[in-house]
């Protein structure tokens, strides 16, 4: 009877030893999979525009689409990143002297929806050339333009 259940024992060990090798073995790749960030692509590496997420939280996604809605045609896409960065792609509707007060128009009402934190709007040409940069100052209440 011992001897049955020592055999039972080392027979259930070399089972279980053959299973845990299988399934590493077979199951490496989905480990790396699950330490790959996929939440937000890399911008850059071979990453279409297209592609590019409206905002990576969800307050950020829902003002970006807001932005895109409400323009009128005047804005082709926008992105919100960390709640303090905007970025816009204007459409060849927008006259050059009218970029600066969209601006303008577009750090008020960021503003409003993201208190108290320094903030930025890109300003981006149809081509997606970055063409204005308006930073807005919590402290000095002032927009700086580059």
């Amino acid at each position: 009877m011992i001897l049955l259940q020592q055999s039972r024992k080392i027979l259930m060990s070399a089972i279980l030893i053959l299973v845990l090798t299988i399934t590493t073995a077979c199951g490496g790749s989905n480990v790396a999979q699950v330490e790959r960030p996929s939440n937000a692509p890399a911008i850059g590496r071979d990453v279409t525009y297209t592609q590019l997420e409206r905002g990576n939280t969800s307050s950020g996604q829902s003002f970006g689409n807001w932005v895109v809605q409400t323009s009128k045609g005047l804005i082709k896409d926008a992105y919100v990143r960390d709640n303090n960065k905007l970025g816009i792609v204007i459409s060849q509707q927008v006259r050059p002297n009218e970029v600066r007060p969209l601006a303008k128009s577009l750090v008020e009402g960021f503003r409003k929806n993201f208190p108290n934190q320094d903030l930025t709007v890109l300003v981006y040409a149809p081509d997606k050339k970055l063409i204005l940069t308006a930073k807005y100052d919590t402290q000095t209440s002032q927009i700086q333009y580059t």
